[in-house]
């Protein structure tokens, strides 16, 4: 395929193995913050074709995946009222809330009116079509597709659409960096940064995580070249000692980003702490609408919403730390046994972009 194959060719690949085993001389540890990198990197073998100095660590960068529990519940609770019609991606559907509450797909199982979309524009035309129904869109995704979900706001006011409403819980990746870097066992040397988060965002937010933290940081495309060039380019600014943001992605990222759809952005949202699975609560890591678009949030409607659960999460399966980079998938005790894509006990076994469902996929019976 035109523009892909390139960077799927072994023979691109080879001498970037060769470069990064001649440019190291001590152990390293790197993140890649994104989890369709995750998928390459298991898909491909990228890991096991480095060095044994290298280890790269998957981090939090699923937004399905880091989407809180208490979140998915509000959304079945909602899906569940005989006069809403629910809408989401379909990756949404089968993570697990609660213990007790299921997931979107059972829901829908049971009568609820639970829609699969691929653009959150869809909920326009379902909104005008069904005027006696609730249409609530259940929004999630990085900066990535919060431009998307801005757009659909802003036109819903636009068209005066009443019955209409959004469950936003959009997350922002660089204070989910900042998180793990400050924690105190951190032992985290470089990040590959998301590609497509930065061709929306720009450079300008990883410049200072870089600078505080002493960091490299590369941003990265998602192809076995790709990767393995950022990988290479983080292992050159670490043996020099250097700490910057660099663009390995550049076919795609501008330094600036996207200034229309950050400028959609800002008019629709503002940014707000997060709650995020198996990180917690992180200061202004999210999104929500603005006032001057309040009538869009679901959380101002007249419908009961369900309480946070006072329980305390299985034991058995350990998606947090998977999601922290401090446990690979396989270590979990329930992994591809109780704990499968089918019948997922933690929300990384659910998502396309979840570790342990790439492990499941093309690893499955992978050790450490």
């Amino acid at each position: 395929m035109k523009y892909i194959d390139e960077y799927r060719n072994p023979e691109a690949v080879q001498p970037l193995r060769q470069a990064i085993a001649r440019c190291i001389t001590r152990p390293w540890r790197i993140m890649e913050i994104c989890g369709g990198q995750t998928h390459a990197i298991i898909k491909y073998g990228l890991d096991r074709l480095l060095p044994p100095e290298i280890q790269l660590i998957h981090g939090p960068g699923c937004p399905v995946c880091v989407t809180a529990a208490e979140t998915i519940d509000t959304a079945i609770a909602l899906a569940q009222h005989s006069e809403v019609i629910l809408c989401s991606y379909g990756d949404m559907l089968r993570v697990p809330g609660s213990l007790d509450q299921g997931d979107l797909l059972s829901a829908k199982a049971t009568g609820s009116d639970v829609r699969v979309l691929y653009s959150p524009l869809d909920v326009l035309k379902i909104a005008q079509e069904n005027p006696q129904k609730e249409v609530i869109f259940f929004a999630v995704g990085f900066e990535t597709t919060a431009p998307a979900t801005a757009a659909t706001v802003y036109q819903a006011k636009q068209q005066s659409l009443s019955n209409l409403s959004f469950l936003v819980s959009h997350v922002r990746v660089p204070p989910a960096m900042e998180v793990i870097l400050s924690a105190p066992d951190c032992q985290i040397h470089g990040f590959l940064a998301a590609g497509h988060v930065c061709t929306v965002m720009g450079m300008g937010e990883y410049e200072a995580i870089a600078d505080r933290f002493q960091v490299p940081i590369v941003i990265t495309g998602f192809e076995p070249a790709d990767i393995l060039r950022g990988i290479y380019h983080c292992l050159q600014q670490l043996e020099a000692g250097s700490a910057q943001v660099e663009n390995q992605y550049a076919r795609s990222v501008r330094p600036q980003g996207n200034t229309a759809a950050q400028q959609l952005m800002q008019t629709v949202f503002e940014i707000v702490p997060q709650t995020w699975r198996g990180l917690g609560q992180i200061p202004a890591s999210g999104l929500a609408l603005r006032p001057e678009f309040a009538l869009y949030d679901v959380r101002n409607k007249a419908f009961p919403l369900p309480a946070p659960p006072d329980h305390t999460p299985s034991l058995e399966c350990i998606s947090g730390l998977v999601l922290q980079g401090l446990q690979p998938p396989t270590a979990c005790p329930v992994f591809g046994g109780r704990c499968t894509p089918d019948h997922p006990l933690g929300a990384p076994m659910v998502s396309s972009e979840g570790a342990c469902a790439a492990y499941y996929r093309y690893r499955p019976s992978a050790t450490f």
